[in-house]
């Protein structure tokens, strides 16, 4: 079974500008999606998709595959499928992994679980919305992209947050760091 596992990042986020290239314990959030997926031996490929050649060059790496995502499949709009669909007629493999750099916490046991559901069901979404999977033929054959057909599973190993502003962002950092004092300019001047 051939697995390509994919981030799908757009530089037009509207809520949190810059978005998939903000960082998060000190690697931006889409470099930190790609490099989970690279360190799963389950994975046989790891493809950013991506609209941006500024996302595109602070991601690539020896390991990563970029595809450059076409304007009609860069809207604000445009859902997922199509996406994925097009990620899988450039990396052809039995199983599509999409994991979701909104969602920075997220242990590799959900990747691999929602391969295994995908492998039996056709489709697999965590929830929280972390890990997306599908088969070749389930993309293929997907039909209306706004219904989504997925076999749902619940994961406590994905920080539940979906990081859509910066005070999203600073509470995954809360959540996730210990937490420290900040002086005051007039504590540090004497």
């Amino acid at each position: 079974m051939k697995v390509v596992g994919s981030v799908i990042a757009r530089l037009g986020s509207k809520r949190l500008t810059f978005k998939n290239i903000l960082p998060y314990k000190g690697q931006p959030l889409a470099l930190r999606a790609i490099s989970k997926l690279l360190a799963c031996d389950f994975i046989d490929r790891v493809v950013l998709s991506t609209d941006s050649e500024l996302i595109a060059r602070t991601c690539f790496g020896e390991k990563v595959e970029i595809l450059r995502r076409p304007t009609n499949l860069s809207g604000d709009s445009v859902p997922s499928v199509p996406v994925f669909k097009h990620i899988v007629e450039n990396f052809p493999c039995d199983v599509h992994l999409n994991y979701n750099c909104n969602f920075p916490e997220c242990e590799k046991t959900v990747f691999q679980q929602a391969i295994e559901l995908a492998f039996e069901s056709g489709e697999a979404l965590s929830v929280p919305y972390a890990a997306w999977a599908q088969t070749k033929e389930r993309l293929e054959n997907y039909g209306d992209p706004m219904h989504i057909t997925a076999t749902r599973f619940e994961s406590k190993d994905i920080h539940p947050v979906d990081i859509h502003t910066m005070e999203d962002l600073l509470s995954v950092h809360r959540d996730q760091q210990s937490d420290f004092y900040w002086k005051s300019e007039k504590e540090n001047s004497g």
